[in-house]
């Protein structure tokens, strides 16, 4: 049993401790291992961890439910994702509050070069899911991977037409890998196990509660290049994942509706406020998107030879992952403090090879 991964689960499972506060402790502590082992008046001097953070480290006792959770993976032959791991989904590592632990079944790559999600409301209307059908059959050429949270209205129909098209595509779950909900859903879930997936940030024996559906509204998000809305109503899901999608940089899409429908005045009011472009067809995603061209940056290994060191070392790094990382994954790489990396990270600044980002995050 891979004891490393049970402390990696057992430190998503502690009351008090977020995603960004857990990545926070494992950058300081070195991994998820060192979290545990660290006494509690070493934790109260790690900026932004307080008494309640460290108390909660310090007593609560979650490493027996992770080794169950670890048992039921293996057993269901379930993919687990640290979000240190080579095959966690690189946008949405890019987002700060991203899951800390992922759990996949199925068998695409999470990390396509294009993927985009299609949301929308349950009480679906036959105008949207004639665009829905219409829009993936003209994506198919593209091959996306398509996201949607398997919900009824637009996101089963974005799932279904996906499956007749042959495009790979993959349900976000509130809930854990050990049902399916809607429960009416579930023979279109099995069948997106051959062509996609299932992927959850919650542990078996989670239920499908209220205040977990905004959490998986924010891996649609994340894990996109782009949030396409067929129909959403003033209020509800869809608007809160384009929300998300903004605060992500992501580019959101709207399809306008006719002017008083209740299910596009949602779709209608993003576009009117610019949080959304208008979208018509697949023609408008190529063009925003730039589908037409390779997308896919190619970093020359020798295009900095005059670095040395770490210097070098983290410009390898940036590279290797696409052109951008998180000051934290970037320290636990290299195996560097956090004040060493911001050192280097400066002088790499200075000449002009590195950007800083929102978020603590370093690019090419």
């Amino acid at each position: 049993m891979d004891s490393q991964r049970i402390f990696q689960i057992g430190i998503s499972l502690i009351p008090n401790v977020g995603d960004r506060v857990a990545k926070t402790l494992i950058a300081h502590c070195g991994s998820a291992e060192g979290v545990f082992k660290e006494k509690k008046a070493t934790l109260l001097k790690i900026p932004g961890i307080g008494g309640t953070v460290a108390k909660s480290v310090s007593t609560q006792d979650v490493l027996s439910r992770a080794e169950e959770e670890l048992k039921f993976i293996e057993t269901n032959k379930i993919q687990s994702l640290f979000y240190l791991d080579e095959d966690y989904p690189q946008r949405l590592k890019m987002c700060n509050d991203g899951p800390l632990m992922l759990y996949y079944k199925g068998n695409v790559d999470l990390n396509k070069r294009q993927v985009i999600a299609i949301v929308g409301t349950r009480n679906a209307t036959s105008y949207g899911l004639e665009f829905c059908e219409n829009f993936i059959e003209d994506l198919k050429p593209f091959n996306p991977l398509v996201i949607s949270g398997l919900a009824y209205g637009i996101d089963i129909c974005a799932h279904k037409e996906s499956l007749k098209m042959g495009v790979p595509t993959v349900g976000v779950l509130a809930h854990g890998l050990d049902r399916v909900y809607p429960q009416l859903h579930k023979k279109v879930a099995n069948q997106m196990l051959e062509n996609g997936g299932l992927l959850t940030e919650f542990i078996s024996e989670t239920n499908p509660d209220r205040e977990n559906f905004p959490k998986r509204n924010r891996i649609v998000a994340g894990i996109s290049d782009a949030v396409i809305v067929v129909e959403a109503a003033k209020k509800g899901g869809a608007l809160i994942t384009a929300e998300i999608a903004n605060s992500y940089n992501r580019e959101v899409f709207a399809v306008p509706g006719n002017l008083g429908a209740p299910f596009s005045e949602g779709c209608n009011h993003l576009i009117k406020i610019n949080k959304a472009a208008m979208i018509t067809g697949v023609e408008d995603l190529k063009y925003i998107l730039g589908w037409q061209a390779d997308e896919k940056r190619i970093i020359q290994p020798q295009l900095f030879p005059e670095l040395e060191g770490v210097e070098k070392q983290i410009a390898d790094l940036l590279r290797d992952r696409g052109g951008k990382e998180e000051l934290d994954v970037i320290c636990l790489s290299l195996k560097i403090p956090v004040s060493k990396a911001l050192q280097h990270l400066m002088g790499l600044e200075l000449k002009g090879v590195v950007k800083s980002y929102p978020g603590k995050v370093y690019g090419l």
